[in-house]
């Protein structure tokens, strides 16, 4: 849970902007409401000095009641644009979350009783006569935004959290963002098309949801993971540039950034590089982030799957601070220090760490060794510029060596410096977290920082069997210039595959795809997929393939990951309306649920007690 200091998402209900004529509009990060309808003639939180005199009819919820004196009550009444003070004659019967109509006169509220806090601060409702539309119980927990109440009784009551003045808000804006990339796909040529709910199951690695078929038993439907192969015979098809805000399933282990079912922009187009493709998904990603927040962010950056390693120790880099990975390994090649005889020593550099306890120094120690790195070498850089620490290694490190440490380094006096010696990828990845542990900020503070991040390997290792591991479908298009890598160093051979990365957070995966028969088939054979076993898993796709396939690519982001960067929260259940909990479960409605002996029975399902 993230704390209550967080700022509020751009464009709460509570500082909305003046009433357009028409339906939604985007200003600069909020809506601008539309004309109220129905049984009211105005919204609560867009009442302002302007309106004085005016006569109003608001509908909503009673956030709070103050008695004043025997007779007289202020009673706030608030809906989804915020709150707006009523006084309100004879309201004893008034009690929190009563329903309510209130019909009365805009007035500026008495000199000295204005609340600069409340964007309706300045007026009040008088004259009031009100209708109970529905009586409440005391709600489970108060609804405002000053007090956190317990997760799991949030959820359990998931229609009581969602009118805090922070839920409305990110579901508003998580609108915001799904409507401004409908209307940049739309823009740039793509057409929405749904693709199945109900699909065959697919090897893309996570574990599947299955669905019984009642009217053929023993045979199953999955619900998809992604619609990957779907969007491919779409451009086999001829559709050309495909898009759709899709719903998909994946029945993994739930996390913060995680659940069973997400939603993704998903999108393919024929006849591109991946140059296209990052342009076309760029420009869809800057219009949500400005719709979301009224700014739009600079062009997008790239850099190399091997240059973000390098740098940062990781695929997903947070580039909204430094403690960038330094490479020692010349400045530290002669030194008497026998673990810095390694293929690699790189550092990180932590400004002010020096005043870390040694109890705390020791953790990072046990740290860095549970990441899988041999130990862990800490040094503070003194006044004066020399370097001070564990005797044991320093008395092996001459004068010449400390200085080039520094120098490499930027150390400045009280800074701490963090050494890993070992294989190059062990080093870059366990600096790379120890940088994340230490320098990270919240979510919701800095920039936003995106960057693409491209040139994965296509394959990530060797399996038992001496064979290449995929790191990506086996549909990735192999990077032109290491095509003749693919028999004789398949771990050498570059992918056309990229991620979009936003403050440390992947938000997606994207490749160009395999097209050509020749190519698919030498890829197939270094996974040591024969031509039986293709057909087999893969065959309805490559059958169509066979009937001419245009060179295609595509990606798809996680509008879940994305919303909540946005909105600063740290877990993506904060912006989902209806979310699970870690363990899988719907406090709400109790799901999953048993079904009964009658409903198995027509799925032709029977229950096997463990």
């Amino acid at each position: 849970m993230s704390t209550p200091e967080r700022p509020v998402a751009a464009g709460s209900g509570a500082g909305g902007s003046a009433v357009g004529a028409g339906g939604w509009a985007v200003g600069a990060g909020g809506f601008s409401w539309p004309e109220p309808a129905g049984m009211r003639d105005a919204w609560c939180g867009q009442l302002r000095a302007a309106d004085a005199g005016r006569r109003v009819r608001l509908c909503g919820w009673v956030a709070r009641r103050r008695q004043h004196g025997e007779h007289l009550a202020f009673v706030d009444l608030r809906d989804r644009t915020g709150t707006v003070q009523c006084v309100v004659d004879g309201a004893h019967d008034l009690r929190s979350e009563y329903v309510l109509a209130v019909t009365g006169t805009v007035r500026a509220r008495p000199e000295g009783t204005a609340n600069p806090n409340l964007p309706t601060g300045e007026v009040e409702v008088g004259d009031c006569s009100v209708e109970i539309l529905a009586q409440a119980e005391p709600p489970p927990f108060p609804v405002t935004d000053r007090v956190e109440a317990d997760e799991a009784v949030r959820l359990r009551y998931r229609y009581v959290d969602l009118r805090r003045e922070r839920m409305q808000a990110n579901l508003a804006l998580r609108a915001r963002v799904n409507a401004a990339i409908r209307r940049a796909m739309e823009r740039q040529g793509f057409i929405e098309v749904e693709t199945p709910l109900l699909w065959t199951p697919t090897p893309e690695g996570a574990r599947e949801f299955a669905v019984p078929s009642r009217m053929q038993p023993g045979s199953f439907y999955v619900l998809p993971q992604s619609p990957q192969i779907a969007k491919q015979l779409l451009m086999v098809s001829g559709v050309d540039r495909y898009y759709q805000i899709a719903r998909c399933l994946r029945d993994e282990d739930l996390r913060a950034d995680r659940q069973f079912e997400f939603t993704q922009l998903d999108a393919e187009a024929s006849f591109v590089t991946q140059e296209d493709v990052h342009r076309f998904i760029s420009e869809a990603v800057l219009d949500a982030a400005e719709a979301a927040t009224g700014v739009r962010p600079p062009p997008i950056e790239k850099m190399t799957w091997a240059d973000a390693l390098d740098r940062y120790g990781t695929d997903k880099p947070d580039l909204r601070f430094g403690m960038e990975l330094v490479d020692l390994t010349k400045q530290l090649a002669a030194s008497e220090f026998r673990a810095f005889r390694a293929p690699a020593v790189k550092a990180i550099r932590v400004p002010g760490g020096g005043q870390l306890g040694r109890s705390r120094l020791d953790s990072l120690v046990e740290r860095a060794k549970a990441l899988g790195a041999p130990g862990l070498v800490w040094m503070r850089v003194a006044e004066g510029g020399d370097l001070d620490g564990p005797g044991a290694v320093l008395r092996h490190i001459g004068a010449g060596e400390r200085a080039a440490v520094v120098a490499a380094t930027g150390g400045e006096p009280g800074d701490l410096l963090l050494l890993v010696a070992g294989e190059h990828r062990t080093t870059c990845t366990v600096l790379g977290q120890l940088r994340v542990d230490l320098g990270r900020p919240p979510v919701w503070e800095g920039p936003h920082r995106y960057v693409w991040v491209v040139d994965f390997p296509l394959f990530e290792g060797i399996d038992d069997e001496g064979r290449p591991v995929a790191a990506h479908h086996p549909f990735t298009m192999p990077h032109p210039d290491d095509l003749d890598l693919l028999e004789s160093d398949p771990l050498a051979v570059r992918s056309q595959s990229y991620d979009l990365v936003l403050n440390g957070w992947e938000l997606g995966s994207g490749s160009i795809r395999i097209h050509r028969a020749d190519i698919q088939s030498r890829v197939f054979s270094a996974l040591g997929i024969s031509a039986e076993q293709a057909e087999s898993r893969f065959g309805f796709l490559l059958g169509a393939f066979r009937y001419g396939a245009p060179p295609h690519g595509g990606f798809a982001f996680g509008i879940d990951r994305l919303v909540a960067l946005l909105a600063g929260e740290e877990n993506i259940r904060e912006v989902i309306a209806f979310p699970k909990t870690q363990s899988g479960a719907d406090l709400m409605t109790g799901a999953p649920k048993a079904l009964d002996a009658r409903s198995l029975a027509e799925l032709g399902l029977a229950i096997r007690r463990q």
